[in-house]
């Protein structure tokens, strides 16, 4: 079984070791001003975003219901609600920030573009993953932070719901129905241009994770973190997702879904956004230290992810072609 390097998390690696090395230019201090360039960025990625949600295939997907309700319950209850029973067992500050962004990684919305290119890869039933993973985007943008204000105002006293929502609406869901209206207008110059927009979206994405963690690095808040807890950091992920992928794969077999929904269902269901998680870590949680450590459980997921459903992708593809040879 050959699984690929993901090129993107590569970089993400490179744009953390430059932080390391560079801190400077993130800081606020910095004579560079990232904090208004990526707040430009973020607007327009959901500008383009809009632009990309076709009202045709959003109605192509309406109609399985049962498979829709699936995927946004493991998206946003079926996750928040397994990292919740973790928390009795905080004993301390450090422990809490990372419960927390262990918290915000479950509370976040699903991926849109390599989830569909995944249940592609795979065979699996495209038009409701086009659906599920354009919605769970949308809902993300209120459920989201409705989750993590439920626990973040213990720790920051200045939390305040208006200026995030207000925030929220700004620079993501105006942008988001700006785009959709001009879709019928500009919708082809999207998808002329995706691979020139993906760049972009990952470039604004990079710039963050660099700020983020720059910031960190400066304040000494990774001084903490050992090679080990890295290693229990990841185990963490990587067990949370694989309870996630199998409790949606067993709800999807005992309600009888087709091995088309059911990819779909696992596919959508287990993943979580990092444009969404760098972009809102951005707006939650403004002022407060240890960005970078709340978006590092993230990160780990993307990688991992990526990784695994790629690997599980192939195998389900085999499975077409074996029926077309016999």
């Amino acid at each position: 079984m050959r699984i690929k390097i993901d090129r993107f998390v590569v970089a993400i690696i490179v744009v953390i070791a430059i932080a390391y090395f560079f801190p400077q230019w993130g800081v606020a201090s910095s004579p560079v001003p990232l904090d208004l360039i990526s707040a430009i960025g973020i607007a327009l990625i959901f500008f383009f975003y809009g632009l990309k949600l076709s009202p045709q295939k959003l109605k192509a997907g309406l109609g399985n219901f049962k498979l829709h309700l699936l995927v946004q319950a493991c998206t946003f209850l079926i996750f928040p609600l397994l990292v919740l029973l973790f928390r009795p067992l905080l004993q301390n500050e450090t422990h809490e920030i990372l419960w927390l962004s262990f918290f915000f990684l479950a509370a976040l919305p699903s991926t849109v573009s390599s989830s569909v290119v995944m249940v592609s890869i795979a065979k699996g039933n495209i038009p409701a993953a086009i659906f599920n993973a354009s919605i769970s985007g949308i809902l993300g943008i209120i459920i989201t932070p409705l989750w993590m204000g439920l626990f973040i105002d213990d720790m920051q006293s200045d939390f305040d719901f208006t200026q995030i929502y207000t925030k929220l609406v700004v620079q993501i869901l105006l942008p988001v129905i700006l785009g959709t209206l001009l879709q019928r207008f500009l919708g082809d110059f999207v998808q002329k241009h995706s691979k020139k927009l993906t760049l972009f979206d990952k470039s604004i994405i990079l710039l963050i994770i660099y700020k983020s963690f720059a910031e960190s690095f400066s304040d000494g808040l990774f001084a903490s973190v050992s090679w080990l807890d890295l290693l229990l950091i990841w185990g963490g992920v990587l067990s949370l997702f694989a309870v996630v992928f199998w409790l949606t794969g067993s709800i999807a077999k005992w309600l009888h879904f087709s091995i088309e929904d059911q990819i779909t269902a696992q596919f959508c269901g287990t993943k979580k956004s990092l444009v969404h998680g760098t972009v809102f870590s951005k707006i939650i949680f403004t002022g407060m230290p240890g960005l970078g450590l709340v978006l590092l459980p993230l990160m780990l997921f993307h990688a991992s992810q990526i990784m695994i459903i790629s690997a599980v992708a192939s195998r389900f593809a085999r499975r077409v072609t074996e029926q077309e040879v016999l």
